[in-house]
């Protein structure tokens, strides 16, 4: 991949994956964090998600890592209001300290893989920590060749039962889950779409045709089967 071009792309896009502050909401309660907690954003692209984490948690220590310096600059500039309570940095999500009471981390689990990481994330928790994550997940029975097509380059992809046997091969019980499809993905994909009319119409930095015409295809690949394209969004806690 042109890392590049695909960075060109995506600079300036409001969040780096589908999802809204309806499902995080839904994640603090199912894990009953709140008040004066401490948590991470891991792996948190420009800080769609912080922000959210942030306001909801107006007595919370939050820090997000971002392996790609610019989108924890981005994050760090859109939670500034919040004061020293939030911070941003560029990191590995790999290298956990804590402790955190949440790591929360949306569709970004899978660079780690769901076990390796969640295992790796255990002595980052503090007593009674939970981690709340999303991925890529098959809604079972016949598949559309269109979600076959999407999640090509993601051949570990399985449906909840294959989420749910990683989860416990690290010696975590789940709390609770949740789809996400359809209007979560829309909030992914159409600012993108605005982005990508942008660059072709020269009114910001140029970007390679071919960068421009792969998140075409990603966006068409979506629109062909939106109620089957779809995170599964969980809640865990170490045994």
């Amino acid at each position: 991949m042109d890392w590049d071009a695909f960075f060109t792309l995506h600079r300036d896009l409001p969040r780096e994956g589908p999802g809204g502050p309806e499902d995080v909401a839904w994640a603090l309660a199912t894990a009953g964090t709140r008040g004066a907690v401490r948590v991470c954003d891991a792996g948190c692209g420009p800080g769609a998600d912080t922000e959210t984490l942030a306001e909801a948690l107006p007595e919370a220590e939050i820090e997000a890592i971002e392996l790609h310096a610019p989108f924890a600059a981005a994050a760090a500039a859109r939670c500034a209001r919040f004061g020293p309570r939030v911070t941003a940095r560029a990191g590995s999500m790999a290298e956990l300290e804590g402790p955190y009471d949440l790591i929360w981390c949306a569709g970004a689990l899978y660079f780690l893989g769901v076990t390796e990481g969640l295992t790796a994330w255990r002595p980052a928790l503090a007593p009674g920590g939970r981690v709340a994550f999303s991925e890529p997940v098959l809604l079972g029975g016949p598949e559309p060749q269109a979600v076959r097509d999407f999640w090509e380059e993601y051949p570990a992809i399985t449906d909840e039962a294959g989420i749910r046997e990683r989860i416990a091969a690290a010696g975590y019980r789940i709390l609770g889950t949740r789809v996400i499809t359809g209007a979560a993905w829309e909030a992914y994909y159409a600012p993108m779409e605005a982005r990508i009319a942008d660059l072709r119409g020269g009114e910001v930095t140029p970007a390679p045709e071919a960068a421009l015409r792969d998140g075409e295809r990603e966006i068409a690949a979506w629109r062909a089967a939106p109620d089957r394209i779809a995170y599964l969004l969980a809640v865990v806690a170490p045994e």
